[in-house]
This record gives structure tokens, C-alpha cells and sequence, in this order.
């Protein structure tokens, strides 16, 4: 007499139910994992920052995105003409306000900066700019131009950094709100990613 089979499971439905369990555990490991290594990255590592505002052209535009590289200053010092994104903290004695800026580094700690007919000095000595668009080099309209032509002396304290905007008509800088505290450093901005006509490195 035949076998009664209809409450049997045939064995490959099983092992086909079993691996089909396997691969969506697997994927769902996959993607947990690349969710915390794309978090620890962007917390860590490397983060994107778009440019709202003038005051970097003619380097950077609005809307620029850069790439900004949050180990740098883990591994070496800060230097005189790194892009840098920095927190700058602000209080009008109810609220904290943080605003993520971006700036040229000019002076380092106990260096002397001074300005005169919109040139910048470094220890008495005329600091080149090369990146600065040819309008800011010229020497007519200075006021307009420079926003503040002339600064007198000051030293840069120590762990902090003077940092200005490229565009210096239009930039609000260590000439308002003095230097910068190292620790405010989120990062060095080293490649313009978008638009891709823009590509180019910093």
C-alpha cells in the first residue's frame, strides 16, 4: 500500500527556505555594518560641506561642495594657507549659536599679523597670495575693496590660528572676530568635488 506523503516536506524546500533565510541575514548584516562604517567615517574621517556665501571666491563658489578631511591636523600641524572648516561659537547671552565657517589659515600661534594698504604681514614680512583674484592685488579703491585695509599689529595666541576669506571685501574674519581656537578645527577642506567642472584640489 503506497505511503501517505501529502504532510511530508519535500528536502530541497527546506534547504531552499533555509537559504533564503541566510541571504536576507546576510544582507541585513551587510548593510548594518556599511551604515556604521559610513557614520564612523563622516563622524571621523572624511565629511562633505557645501559653500554658502562670498566669501572665498574667486577659490571657492557658492554652491561649491568640498571635501574636508577630519584627521589631518591628528597626524600633522595646521599650516599657513590650508582651507579650514572651523566652529565658530557665538552668544548673544540667552542662545549659543554654531556656525560652520570656512577660511584661509594666514598667521600661526605667536606669530605677528598687521595689514597695510590691504597687504597682510607676517612678522613684518609681505605675505604672497597667490590665490587671491588679481582685483584684490590692485591698488585703487582700497576701502571698498579690502573692507579693512588697515589692521594694526596683533600676535596670534597660543593654540589658535588668524584665518581670512579669500573674497576680503566680503568676509567676515579673525579681523572681526579675532583668531581661532585650534580646537574649533573640524577639518582641512582638500578637494572641490561639485560641480564637476569645478574638480580640483586645495
Amino acid at each position: 500500500m503506497p505511503e501517505d506523503v501529502d504532510d511530508v516536506q519535500p528536502p530541497e524546500e527546506v534547504a531552499s527556505s533555509s537559504d533564503s533565510f541566510k541571504a536576507v541575514r546576510d544582507w541585513i548584516i551587510v548593510l548594518v555594518v556599511a551604515l556604521v562604517v559610513a557614520l564612523g567615517i563622516r563622524t571621523y574621517v572624511l565629511q562633505q560641506f557645501y559653500i554658502s556665501g562670498p566669501s572665498m571666491e574667486t577659490t571657492l563658489y557658492q554652491p561649491n561642495r568640498v571635501l574636508v578631511n577630519k584627521l589631518s591636523y591628528r597626524l600633522h600641524n595646521v599650516n599657513r594657507g590650508d582651507v579650514v572648516v572651523f566652529d565658530r561659537v557665538t552668544s548673544n547671552g540667552e542662545t549659543i549659536q554654531h556656525d560652520d565657517l570656512i577660511k584661509r589659515v594666514i598667521g600661526l600661534a605667536g606669530e605677528k599679523i598687521s595689514i597695510s594698504k590691504c597687504v597682510v604681514y607676517v612678522n613684518k614680512v609681505a605675505l604672497k597670495e597667490p590665490y587671491l583674484d588679481s582685483r584684490d592685488t590692485e591698488q585703487d579703491d582700497l576701502i571698498e575693496r579690502c573692507r579693512q585695509p588697515e589692521m594694526a599689529e596683533v600676535v596670534v595666541p597660543a593654540k589658535q590660528v588668524f584665518v581670512l576669506g579669500d573674497n576680503r571685501p566680503q568676509s567676515m574674519d579673525s579681523r572681526m572676530f579675532g583668531s581661532v581656537d585650534k580646537n574649533r578645527i573640524v577639518g582641512r577642506a582638500f578637494v572641490v568635488l561639485w560641480p564637476l567642472s569645478r574638480w580640483r584640489w586645495l
